[in-house]
């Protein structure tokens, strides 16, 4: 367990580059349209939950903390319809429906904007979207990417540790995001701490139709916010394996499926719709071929042995993994060794979900 000191400093750690800055009109009814069109067209899009994490120590390990001594959460409580998809990454976007979408000049000139920076490239876009859902999530940072160990090349969660611990700043690929949903709700959100988790949050609040922000998501905690009927947040028969579709024939309705069966369907009105832009910035052009050449690169073993010296340093007992990136006691003890509690305070309007409720 931490003291109060500890925490405190993990807390001032997690601090984004500048303040989140609100955007409105960010996408036109025709983008819109396109952006949608390719979600309701081009796939089965599989759970969040199912793509990113084996375990829910991996899971926990994106989180802000906030669990008793004791409590043992596994994945299934954090199961919840919230499916995803890419539009484009390792640079490169992968429909060319919407191609000028992701290689948006405006976009980019936020990105610098937000950084001073000269230079800056789009890295990576996806999409979250769910019809009424629920939010057992008590905030979290988005995967930091460092040189040499990437979000695309290594696990969440240790990316995620990694950005926590402060160890590794040097090594931290600067980041910019334009983030937009798309919601009817007149009461869903988005909540952020921008002084970090211990300190006082704040929302962009509804209505979130086409607005957004700007923002480093890596540093920022941060948290969706429940939206849509209470009854029909969680559908029944919803699992590992459920995927969301869109409904042949019809540009506007939606399906969610387990096992081949339809579970749940939904309009387009019902929807929370998440686009998520990434960049990856530069300073000036010794950091851009810094970034690009790979000479000042972190190597797994590296990360590892900086982690565990810093643990025990603190007089914190860990053991030497076999398998660091998979033992579960291993990922366990790295997130204890890094969780501040989780944020101090939620909004009165947003509050925690149901599984710490049950935890407390």
């Amino acid at each position: 367990m931490l003291n109060d000191a500890q925490r405190r400093h993990l807390s001032d750690i997690l601090q984004p580059a500048s303040p989140p800055r609100e955007l409105s009109d960010i996408f036109t009814p025709e983008q819109h349209r396109r952006l949608l069109d390719v979600v309701h067209d081009q796939g089965e899009w599989k759970l969040i939950i199912a793509q990113h994490f084996a375990s829910a120590e991996e899971l926990i390990a994106t989180f802000a903390g906030g669990f008793p001594e004791g409590f043992e959460p596994t994945l299934d409580m954090f199961l919840t319809p919230t499916f995803r998809g890419f539009y484009g990454n390792y640079s490169t976007c992968l429909y060319p429906e919407i191609s000028d979408l992701f290689y948006n000049q405006t976009f980019l000139g936020h990105a610098k904007s937000y950084w001073g920076a000269e230079y800056a490239k789009p890295q990576m876009m996806l999409f979250n979207v769910n019809g009424p859902c629920g939010n057992n999530d008590p905030g979290h940072l988005d995967t930091p990417s460092f040189r040499g160990i990437r979000y695309e090349n290594s696990p969440t969660w240790l990316c995620s540790i990694m950005g926590r611990s402060g160890l590794f700043q040097d090594y931290m690929i600067k980041m910019a995001q334009v983030i937009t949903w798309f919601s009817h709700d007149p009461a869903s959100g988005f909540t952020y701490w921008p002084k970090g988790p211990l300190s006082q949050p704040a929302r962009l609040q509804s209505p979130i139709y086409n607005r957004g922000i700007v923002v480093q998501n890596e540093m920022l905690v941060h948290r969706g916010e429940a939206n849509g009927p209470i009854e029909r947040q969680r559908p029944a028969g919803l699992g590992f394996d459920s995927v969301f579709t869109g409904e042949k024939g019809d540009p506007d309705g939606w399906v969610v499926k387990t096992g081949g069966e339809v579970i749940e369907r939904y309009r387009t009105e019902d929807l929370r719709f998440l686009v998520h832009w990434s960049a990856e910035v530069f300073e000036d052009y010794a950091e851009l071929k810094k970034n690009m050449d790979g000479s000042d690169n972190l190597t797994y073993d590296r990360v590892f042995e900086t982690l565990i010296k810093d643990v025990r340093s603190r007089g914190i007992a860990i053991d030497t993994p076999t398998d660091p990136m998979r033992d579960p006691a291993f990922i366990k003890a790295l997130n204890s060794a890094y969780d501040y509690g989780g944020p101090a305070e939620y909004p009165v309007d947003a509050p925690r979900g149901e599984v710490y409720a049950a935890a407390a």
